[in-house]
């Protein structure tokens, strides 16, 4: 294997992370353990986007949100709740968890594993090297023995629109950092982003409208949106199927908002956010000099080790390998790279086939997923039909959850259902979805279930404590059971 030429002023390691949220984190944790040095470049605030205007601000603003609600489910319970919610204390609650957007805590982390930090942009500079300028135009040329990993994330996708820069539509970043509520607010996107967005703002007080082109969280079983839809509109959001729209104007910079749409109609709003995807963000990593597309999702193996670049030295991680924008996957993602990474630096073979300790096998069978709704809806492995497109022949078992007492007990009138998606020819599942409140606690048994192709027969042999929410497995093995029969 070529070593990068060194030169004056350049600091070598032997795996350099461009990329220090908690993908990047994850790498970089893994290859210090195994003994490599490792340089960490971030242009921003380490901990990423997940940490500072994704997951984890998300989830801080949504909790007190599902907390009333999931409070007025419960006679007894709910004729406590007799107030809207305090958003300055909302607020302040996510700023705790945020840490006011002060990185420094979790730069001492990527310290004291024995990392170096370096700050600014990091650009790849040909074969195993890469170059980092500062916001004060200083530059540091870095050069990798062993590896270098991208873990760069991406951005927000905003639609190509007459009006859009007049808007000055929200993005997610808006979404979770701002501190004042809207009277109304356009949520244009009915992915997971778009509806935990609505979901969270209509708590806060906002009057949402919530624009979608097809069905909500269309990666998941049909019923999970029609049952989010439900829950927001019960919530006292606005909800659009089927709408598109096609221009904004916003004359006046601190007026409201006009959304034009294709079915005529106009919607006002004081502010819209568009949540209608993502895009990778390696436009500005110098990949033109390693012969690959500025801009590009990158093409790995199941190691996450990029193709078509000779020498088996570059890695795309989370995000930009768009196999599961997931902060979860990344992070599987970067524990399995870095140890391939060391493997190979080591000169050990490598366990790469499918669910090998150097393989992201469960990127393709068992990506879990939550959407933090009212009802939550949680995920894993494969639907139906995306079951059966894969050629395999399928059952579903489909029950409401009313049918476990543990669920009626959790909430009176408790709205959700339960879908299970079997292999009949091997009597394992493929897939496994929940929509309810609090469901999100029974994805991992799920998981565990998928993941590790467990035949149902021994399946039933788990049990579920009564009177639990998890009961609902019990129904849902009868329910395939008698249909077997």
């Amino acid at each position: 294997m070529s070593q990068p030429q060194e030169t004056p002023g350049t600091a070598t390691y032997d795996v350099i992370v461009v990329g220090a949220g908690p993908v990047g984190q994850n790498v970089a944790d893994r290859a210090r353990a195994a003994g490599l040095t490792v340089a960490v470049v971030e242009r921003e605030l380490v901990g990423g986007e997940c940490s500072y205007w994704a997951c984890v601000p998300s989830k801080a603003l949504l909790r007190p949100v599902i907390a009333v609600a999931d409070a007025r489910r419960v006679d007894g319970a709910r004729q406590a709740v007799t107030g809207p919610l305090d958003t300055d204390r909302v607020f302040a609650r996510r700023d705790r968890y945020v840490s006011d957007w002060d990185d420094s805590g979790q730069a001492r982390w990527v310290k004291s594993i024995g990392a170096d930090l370096f700050r600014g942009h990091g650009r790849i500079d040909g074969p195993r090297r890469v170059t980092v300028t500062r916001d004060d135009g200083a530059r540091q040329t870095l050069a990798a023995r062993r590896a270098v990993a991208v873990a760069t994330g991406s951005d927000p996708v905003l639609p190509d629109l007459p009006g859009i820069e007049e808007a000055r539509p929200w993005t997610n970043r808006n979404g979770t950092d701002s501190s004042t509520v809207p009277d109304r607010l356009a949520v244009v996107g009915g992915g997971g982003v778009g509806v935990e967005m609505a979901t969270l703002w209509q708590g806060l007080g906002s009057r949402v409208t919530l624009l979608a082109r097809r069905h909500l969280i269309p990666r998941m079983e049909p019923f999970a949106g029609e049952l989010v839809a439900e829950g927001l509109t019960a919530a006292g959001a606005d909800v659009r199927i089927g709408v598109r729209v096609t221009a904004l104007r916003r004359p006046d910079p601190k007026g409201p908002v006009t959304l034009t749409l294709d079915d005529g109609g106009e919607l006002e709003a004081d502010e819209v956010m568009f949540a209608t995807g993502r895009a990778p963000r390696t436009g500005d990593i110098g990949l033109d000099t390693v012969g690959l597309t500025p801009g590009a999702w990158l093409d790995v193996d199941t190691t996450c080790l990029v193709r078509d670049v000779e020498g088996a030295w570059l890695y795309g991680l989370g995000d930009v390998n768009h196999r599961a924008l997931l902060t979860h996957q990344g992070k599987y993602q970067g524990r399995t790279a870095g140890d391939a990474i060391a493997a190979r630096a080591a000169g050990r073979p490598l366990d790469d086939g499918p669910w090998g300790d150097h393989a992201t096998t469960a990127d393709q069978h068992a990506v879990p997923q939550v959407f933090f709704t009212d009802p939550e809806a949680a995920s894993v492995g494969l639907t139906a039909e995306q079951a059966e497109r894969a050629g395999h022949r399928v059952q579903t078992v489909d029950l409401d959850f009313n049918a476990a007492q543990g669920a009626n007990l959790h909430a009176d009138d408790y709205p959700g259902h339960a879908r299970l998606v079997v292999d009949v020819d091997r009597d394992v599942l493929l897939g496994v979805t929940f929509v309810g409140p609090g469901v999100s606690d029974l994805l991992h048994s799920a998981t565990v279930a998928v993941a590790g192709e467990i035949p149902l027969k021994r399946l039933r042999h788990a049990i579920a404590c009564f009177p639990t929410v998890s009961e609902i497995w019990l129904f849902l093995l009868a329910a395939y059971r008698r249909d077997r029969d």
